[in-house]
């Protein structure tokens, strides 16, 4: 079995609305074991069989065409593993627990917008809007209460970037592989 991590877009936001326990029914319904949510932002974490985990692309389409057919909505995620995002984790390139700052991952599904968001950045101030590229991500450390009136932050919402990314609080993040 692998540990998986499915990071839902736009859930709860935009008139999306998905309970926790109606989001954990679907990944039982899908044989998924071990599955739980973590807060109500589109966070699932669950067991796949190997044979599963092994074809990662088949198995994002196949949770996103059961999550539309579900819940009535165009569905994206970004899948990942446990040991993935406890990489992505460790290597948070900034303070941490700073608790000025607001530390913010990335996840997006395409590397050049990935790449663009972190071209883009080095335009930015460093000090208010620090960027850094990761494995598959885009670190973010914003001033606390600043995340969406920065430059960056309008960045992240800029039609482009918007429908291939998904932010996730590092807190949170840690709250799913620990």
């Amino acid at each position: 079995m692998s540990t998986c991590i499915a990071l839902l877009r736009g859930v709860n936001v935009g008139g999306i609305t998905v309970k926790s326990a109606d989001l954990r029914d679907l990944f039982v319904d899908l044989g998924f074991e071990g599955v739980r949510t973590v807060l109500a932002t589109g966070n699932v974490v669950f067991e796949a069989s190997d044979r599963d985990a092994a074809d990662a692309s088949a198995l994002k389409s196949r949770i996103e065409r059961a999550l539309g057919e579900r819940f009535g909505y165009d569905a994206w995620i970004v899948l990942s593993t446990v040991d993935h995002v406890a990489r992505v984790i460790d290597a948070f390139p900034f303070d941490a627990d700073d608790a000025t700052r607001q530390p913010w991952v990335i996840f997006g599904s395409d590397e050049q917008v990935l790449d663009e968001l972190e071209a883009a950045a080095a335009d930015l101030d460093p000090d208010a809007d620090p960027v850094a590229r990761g494995d598959g991500v885009v670190y973010w450390n914003p001033i606390k209460g600043t995340t969406t009136v920065t430059p960056f932050a309008k960045l992240l919402a800029k039609a482009k970037v918007k429908p291939s990314t998904t932010n996730r609080n590092l807190r949170t993040l840690r709250k799913m592989v620990g």
